[in-house]
């Protein structure tokens, strides 16, 4: 049973209504809705994604590395998995907009972009699998959310095949199992002493670096 957990969960995300709200009803997916802007600033989109992800994937191989227990194994080796399908993915993404392998990694980084993934290889570097696991919980359905109405967007409005927006729905479909697995990695650890105060605390600025993401987007688009 996972009731600790799922009571732990549920906490933290009340704590952080607000800026899911903020998340949820985003300009730049809203803009990308309308046609706003131009498919060139999807070009910004793709470089700070390919930053990201290849952090991600290191990011995760490092949490593997690091963890010793069945479920926290279980665990971190799905989302190893799951990042290296997301940066094949992306890259698909990256080749409709005529992107080589070059120019995505000759882009610069923009700070604001990649906060998140530079908190999630702190993270995976020095602290534990439940908070780890905490933050992707809480984090992850309103990335997809926000994945979900990108896809149809580029789809409807920018003539994008459902083949090459596949990063998105890959993050836009739940994953249950997923889940229940992150449920277990952080019922095991508090079980054995781990600070729920922790906890709460990475699923906070986890999703403030998410938010963080699409006001970058955001602004640089308008430029």
């Amino acid at each position: 049973m996972t009731q600790r957990a799922q009571r732990l969960i549920a906490e933290s995300r009340n704590a952080i209504v607000s800026t899911e709200e903020q998340i949820l009803l985003h300009p730049y997916p809203e803009s990308l809705e309308k046609k706003g802007l131009g498919k060139g600033k999807l070009t910004m989109f793709a470089v700070q994604q390919h930053y990201c992800m290849k952090l991600n994937v290191k990011s995760m191989e490092l949490a593997l590395e690091r963890v010793s227990s069945r479920y926290a194994n279980g665990f971190m080796l799905d989302m190893v998995n799951n990042a290296r399908a997301a940066l094949d993915a992306l890259e698909l993404f990256s080749k409709s907009l005529g992107l080589s392998a070059e120019i995505l990694n000759a882009g610069e980084p923009l700070s604001g972009a990649i906060a998140y993934s530079l908190y999630v290889n702190w993270l995976a570097s020095n602290r534990s699998a439940s908070e780890l696991a905490a933050a992707f919980l809480v984090n992850m359905p309103l990335w997809g959310a926000n994945c979900a109405r990108v896809s149809r967007a580029l789809q409807a409005n920018y003539d994008f095949k459902k083949e090459e927006v596949a990063f998105f729905d890959m993050f836009a479909t739940a994953c249950p199992e997923l889940e229940i697995k992150g449920l277990e990695v952080i019922e095991e650890e508090l079980e054995h002493g781990a600070d729920p105060v922790l906890i709460r605390r990475s699923v906070r600025l986890l999703q403030r670096y998410e938010l963080m993401f699409w006001d970058t987007m955001w602004e640089r688009s308008r430029c």
